[in-house]
């Protein structure tokens, strides 16, 4: 079980920090994902940090203003997001895939987080 936590409301150029706590297994033994998905637009697979390694990738996108990291000890991931953008209004997801790569096929993913809004907006 995975679940999704840090949205809220923020200005353009503010910071959030989300926060992925997982249940039942060990985090650091899957491949954790963030996605994203806006109103009227398809869901996007934003970023991820590949099991039992440090490796991290990321969209575009997002590409320098977010980061990635992994907590064993706290069995959590967490997703921070500087100078957001009104474009990253969306609810984001986490989500554990047993792969050890960055997939952004949904169907890959075993568990989900039940999202949170993240807003920004003036």
């Amino acid at each position: 079980q995975l679940q999704a936590s840090g949205g809220g409301l923020v200005q353009p150029g503010g910071s959030l920090r989300l926060s992925c706590a997982a249940s039942g297994f060990a985090v650091r033994s899957y491949t954790i994902s963030w996605f994203r998905q806006a109103p009227g637009r398809e869901r996007e697979a934003i970023s991820c940090i590949i099991r039992t390694s440090s490796t991290t990738d990321y969209a575009d996108s997002v590409k320098a203003r977010f980061t990635i990291s992994r907590d064993s000890a706290k069995n959590s991931v967490y997703l921070q997001m500087n100078n957001l953008k009104p474009e990253d209004t969306a609810v984001y997801y986490c989500a554990a895939a047993a792969r050890g790569i960055c997939t952004r096929d949904g169907s890959d993913y075993r568990w989900w987080g039940q999202g949170t809004q993240v807003t920004v907006s003036s």
